[in-house]
């Protein structure tokens, strides 16, 4: 057994590719070895900017040989017969066995196949995946790039290196021919690196002043930059994502310490941050009371001879550069408020198209402020309000929580169209929050503006105060209620408006804070004056279409919760419960219920009485709990059910109405008994029509009392 090394050299791999194309290179290989049948053992594959490599460990020195058998026709089959299966298995007649299989004599054909070398295996495996490989882009190089048919890569290829144990495994591929020759960093060691093996890469590659482990990189960037920011009292404002990225730019990563004017911090820290990180891979600092500091940490990817002082330099003036444009612009804003407070900003907002059908961001602010109010006005947002003076200077713009909703959400757009979010349009909301404090804003009018758009996707944290939570919500329910109106919901896996995310927001928003309404009555209330057109684009079933939609996402939304989508199915079609907190409660002491031995047994009475009711209802009509004549009940397992059903009703009807689900649950658990004895004891469907309309209308009462729950039709099992 050997260990095989393939590098596949290149020009820069964008950082963003290089984990996903290391999984695709480990997933090719084993596949290709699994196909030939090529046992190995552990596959492990990373990236630098310049290469991707593979090791294959206890690579078998061949594969196995195989035999395989083939049944064909019959001995006395006609000669096309015969002649088409002897193609199939690139056999001669004289080689086939016959065979009296009971049924007559057949051919048998025994394939066998001498194992390969690992070394020819591996000669078809390299080039095969090279070709193959899928980049998101990629581009043609050279003189052959004239024609659409040339090789194409991420970036143009510099060499393959293919070794098993210490011997090439000869290749070409795209015109490059496979060896030992890899190179070391670009400016350390630029000149060609000869590779032994599979077991000296990482060190010969280290002492040309690469590490070729992403993780490695990662780990020397994090430590280092962490001791930089100590030794200047100061931490890293942690970015994993950042970490990961320099990691995919750098071969021999060096971190330095360098620093900006402290007066740039007038600008919003967001702006500072998102500016170092977006354009030029900066990690951000915090001083010890977590205050944005005036300095970063850079990553070079070389030793320079002056202890990266130049490289500092340079850093420090292109980041100079660009926090003076970004602080103009805030300068700029700033000028607006001062001058006309937010509102300023608003007449601007005519001009942006919201969509064709639905006007302008104006258009849009004022539903979207008129809903906010109703929210908290009707109840369905709790009226407890935050305090209005949060801080010296704050000045209160309205006298109560409904109208600070509706304030807030008329100025929640105003900052996208000032110039600083022109420039960083990531600081939407978060520029406008700024921009509220300086205008003398209260605290939690600002946090409204910053946090309407929360949240903004999975993992992130749901709004909570009262102000926020009316004006996220406004937002994501008028932007659901205004695209299903003019007909463009989601079809299938289009959904161009993000509805599905809006969706899921506005789940989030009230699962976090518990909030207690109906959903029908809030989209009704978003529709606003289009109600009517509202309830033609459903047909009049206004109820269905959305409980439908939300029961779509709420079942995305609880997947990772363990919540199965048939159990919220199951009580979603009982009808009438969108109020999603009791709905969730429901489902969730359903389920419990259902996977414990009384549920699981219950549910298998209720499909065998909802059956054998869909089949009588099908021949004379609906059977029904009304029908059932309890003096005429003379079996003792048609008395225990009828007594059981008239005690369990009424206290499962009371716990759901208390919302006390678990005793609801308790209380259909009581059935269980009576039910399989009902069923053992008894014929549902007895010769003598009175006893067999009475006992069809005890299980119709059993299948009402089920349904005071949820629909138990809807569950699998």
């Amino acid at each position: 057994m050997s260990r095989f090394l393939l590098e596949i050299g290149s020009e820069e791999i964008p950082a963003r590719m290089q984990a996903a194309a290391a999984a695709q290179l480990a997933k090719r290989f084993t596949e290709a070895c699994a196909a030939a049948g090529l046992a190995h053992g552990h596959v492990s594959a990373d990236a630098t900017p310049r290469r991707l490599w593979l090791i294959a460990d206890s690579l078998a020195d061949a594969s196995a040989a195989t035999s395989e058998e083939r049944r064909g026709p019959r001995a006395d089959a006609p000669d096309a017969a015969l002649q088409g299966f002897l193609r199939s298995t690139g056999m001669a007649r004289d080689q086939l066995e016959e065979r009296d299989t009971g049924k007559g004599v057949f051919l048998f054909a025994v394939i066998k196949r001498e194992g390969r070398s690992a070394a020819d295996i591996l000669a078809e495996i390299v080039p095969a995946i090279i070709t193959a490989f899928d980049w998101p882009k990629s581009m043609r190089w050279g003189s052959a790039s004239a024609s659409t048919a040339s090789p194409r890569w991420v970036r143009p290829l510099t060499h393959i290196v293919a070794l098993l144990g210490d011997a090439v495994v000869p290749a070409t591929v795209h015109g490059i021919t496979t060896g030992r020759t890899s190179r070391g960093h670009r400016i350390h060691a630029p000149g060609p690196l000869e590779i032994i093996s599979a077991d000296t890469y990482a060190a010969q590659l280290r002492a040309a002043y690469v590490y070729v482990s992403s993780f490695v990189r990662r780990t020397l960037i994090a430590n280092r930059a962490a001791a930089l920011a100590e030794a200047a009292g100061l931490t890293v404002i942690p970015d994993e994502g950042l970490e990961i990225e320099n990691a995919g730019l750098t071969e021999w990563p060096v971190p330095l310490l360098g620093h900006f004017d402290p007066a740039f911090l007038a600008v919003p820290r967001e702006v500072i941050q998102l500016t170092m990180r977006t354009n030029q891979k900066y990690f951000s600092l915090a001083d010890a009371e977590g205050a944005l500091a005036p300095a970063f940490i850079c990553v070079a990817n070389m030793d320079a001879n002056d202890g990266g002082t130049a490289v500092v330099a340079g850093n420090e003036r292109v980041l100079s550069a660009r926090l003076s444009d970004a602080k103009f612009f805030w300068d700029q804003d700033l000028a607006v408020v001062k001058a006309g407070g937010l509102e300023a900003f608003l007449p601007k907002l005519k001009d942006i198209v919201f969509h064709e059908k639905l006007g302008t961001v104006a258009d849009k602010v004022e539903r979207v402020a008129k809903l906010a109010r109703w929210l908290v006005d009707s109840g369905a947002v709790p009226s407890s309000s935050p305090p209005l003076m949060e801080g010296p200077g704050e000045v209160p713009q309205a006298s109560g929580v409904a109208e600070l909703a509706e304030r807030a959400a008329r100025l929640c757009k105003a900052d996208l169209v000032s110039a600083t979010v022109g420039e960083f349009p990531e600081v939407q909301g978060i520029a406008g929050r700024y921009l509220a404090v300086a205008n003398g804003e209260s605290k939690a009018l600002a946090n409204a503006i910053s946090e309407h758009y929360k949240p903004t996707g999975q993992g992130d944290d749901a709004p909570l105060a009262p102000l926020s939570v009316a004006v996220a919500l406004a937002d994501k329910l008028d932007t659901i209620t205004a695209f299903f109106m003019i007909g463009e919901p989601p079809t299938g896996s289009k959904d161009p408006f993000a509805l599905r995310r809006a969706a899921l927001g506005v789940i989030a928003i009230i699962l976090a804070n518990g909030l207690r309404f109906r959903m029908e009555r809030v989209l009704l209330a978003a529709a606003g004056e289009d109600l009517a057109k509202f309830e033609r684009v459903f047909e009049g079933n206004l109820e269905k279409a959305v409980a439908a939609f939300f029961a779509d996402r709420l079942k995305v939304q609880q997947r990772e919760a363990g919540v199965r989508p048939d159990i919220i199915d199951a009580v979603f079609a009982l009808g009438g419960e969108d109020d999603l907190v009791r709905l969730l409660a429901r489902v969730r002491a359903l389920q419990a219920f259902i996977i414990g031995e009384d549920g699981t047994n219950l549910l298998a009475g209720y499909k065998r009485a909802a059956n054998i009711l869909k089949a009588e209802d099908a021949k004379d009509g609906p059977h029904t709990a009304s029908a059932l004549d309890a003096a005429t009940l003379s079996a003792p397992a048609e008395q225990a059910l009828a007594q059981a059903l008239d005690a369990a009703l009424p206290t499962a009807a009371a716990a759901v109405a208390a919302e006390d689900f678990t005793a609801a649950m308790a209380a259909l658990a009581s059935l269980r008994g009576p039910v399989d004895a009902f069923f053992t004891d008894l014929m549902v469907n007895a010769p003598e029509p009175v006893v067999r309309a009475n006992r069809l209308a005890l299980l119709a009462r059993f299948r009402d009392a089920v349904h005071t729950v949820a629909d138990f039709s809807r569950i699998e099992g």
